[in-house]
């Protein structure tokens, strides 16, 4: 979870701060500054929420003009029209204008809730809760997901640039209990972990993070697999800590309205966690993930993209089912949560890898009433295989591909974002679980 304060609030644009403006640049006009000199630049000082390009364009702030003391009272009183600052102060240091506020609101925030539809936790509810400052310089938000199948709490504290410019401190919280009706067991895990996230430039991110968790797998039913009957025998609950970095790169960040042909866009992550560090099963985790997007034309545009991973034991351990991979539903569609991969009768196993790419001719349209919506065409492949034991044999955990084809549709209703798609399995094993129609609508209150 990331703030959505930072950086985003804008001055009102409302008829009174308008009404100032327009003194203001009357008295541009009419006074004349003796004695004054232009100032060579422009510092906006206090601005925490509110970008400061948006406070010296709103009461039009411009280098290069010499302004009266007259003229700077009166920037003043167009500034604290807008009704969001509890202060503000326009004064030269040399050759710098400098405009200093203080924000009237220094810890916004909400409390909502909220209730999404996906097809890997179908309907879920949730409330959720953010802050700027909950502590000075901190922000922090937490997130409870709960229906009768997963109940899930996600929080989190960030101090900003805590260790110097670009270089922030986090620590996260987690907890998950799954019990999923087409799964012979449940599951639960608890994190907790500080983190450095280190930004060196706008297209690069690093984070590195040391933790603990503890996790476990229970209530495996009589009729379930080997398999997992000694998965859950041999692992109880194992409390151990781990260590976690993560590179995320990416393409700058496109101009509003920039939708030049042959444009490139790109992102890339790896994640990398070493888990239950110091025990008897440790294990090594690798996550990777890319996508580019071509514009093709305006409002069409190509997406290829890939994602991966492994998970290993490192001392010739065994992975367990709660280790593995189950790719399914938004992650390759025309197939269920848990889908593919490995299986012994109904129960899906998961595999020591994955690899899905996709391939999506996207379209923006446009309707008369001025409602906006993405239309697309994609196709999938990858594939799930890998045990370390297939009890002598009797699981099938080669390579099989699978692939599929459809069709998308991404709109809003009444501010509500709404994803709809159509899959068609081209390739399938016996004993796949398929899902034709996929849906995820999400609503906050």
């Amino acid at each position: 979870m990331q703030s959505n304060f930072k950086g985003t609030a804008t001055l009102p644009r409302c008829f009174k701060a308008m009404m100032c403006a327009v003194t203001g640049l009357s008295l541009l006009a009419t006074a004349s500054p003796i004695g004054a000199t232009a100032a060579s630049s422009v510092e906006v000082r206090g601005a925490q929420f509110i970008p400061e390009d948006d406070i010296q364009r709103t009461c039009a702030v411009e280098v290069g003009v010499s302004y009266s003391t007259e003229e700077l009272r009166a920037i003043e009183a167009c500034l604290m029209s807008t009704a969001v600052f509890e202060a503000v102060a326009l004064y030269r240091e040399d050759d710098v204008l400098v405009i200093d506020v203080v924000e009237l609101d220094t810890r916004p925030g909400r409390i909502a809730g909220g209730l999404f539809y996906d097809s890997q936790d179908e309907v879920t509810a949730s409330l959720f809760f953010e802050r700027e400052n909950l502590f000075p310089g901190t922000y922090g938000a937490l997130e409870f997901s709960f229906n009768p199948e997963v109940k899930r709490l996600d929080g989190q504290l960030i101090w900003d640039d805590a260790l110097g410019n670009g270089v922030s401190l986090g620590v996260r919280g987690f907890g998950e209990k799954l019990d999923h009706d087409d799964r012979s067991y449940a599951q639960e895990i608890y994190r907790i972990e500080p983190y450095v996230d280190w930004r060196p430039n706008e297209l690069t991110r690093f984070e590195f993070g040391v933790g603990a968790r503890r996790y476990s797998m229970s209530d495996v039913t009589p009729a379930a697999s080997g398999l997992l009957a000694q998965e859950a025998a041999s692992l109880g609950d194992v409390t151990a800590p781990y260590v976690r970095f993560g590179i995320q790169v990416h393409s700058p960040d496109a101009a509003e309205g920039d939708e030049t042909s042959g444009r490139v866009d790109y992102e890339a992550n790896i994640h990398q966690v070493f888990w239950n560090l110091g025990t008897d099963d440790p294990l090594s985790e690798t996550r990777l993930s890319g996508t580019v997007l071509v514009a093709v034309k305006e409002r069409t545009r190509l997406l290829v993209g890939l994602r991966g991973g492994a998970v290993l034991g490192l001392k010739d351990n065994y992975t367990r089912v709660i280790d593995r991979f189950f790719p399914g539903a938004e992650a390759f569609r025309g197939f269920a949560p848990r889908g593919i991969g490995p299986r012994d009768g109904p129960d899906a196993l998961g595999g020591n890898y994955y690899l899905v790419g996709s391939v999506e001719l996207q379209r923006q349209f446009s309707t008369r009433n001025g409602m906006n919506f993405v239309g697309s065409a994609f196709a999938d492949v990858g594939a799930s295989w890998g045990l370390d034991d297939t009890l002598g044999g009797v699981i099938d955990d080669s390579w099989h591909r699978r692939s599929s084809v459809g069709v998308s549709l991404t709109f809003d209703v009444a501010s509500v974002p709404v994803s709809l798609y159509v899959a068609h399995p081209v390739e399938s094993e016996a004993g796949d679980d398929l899902q034709t129609l996929g849906l995820s609508i999400s609503a906050r209150f």
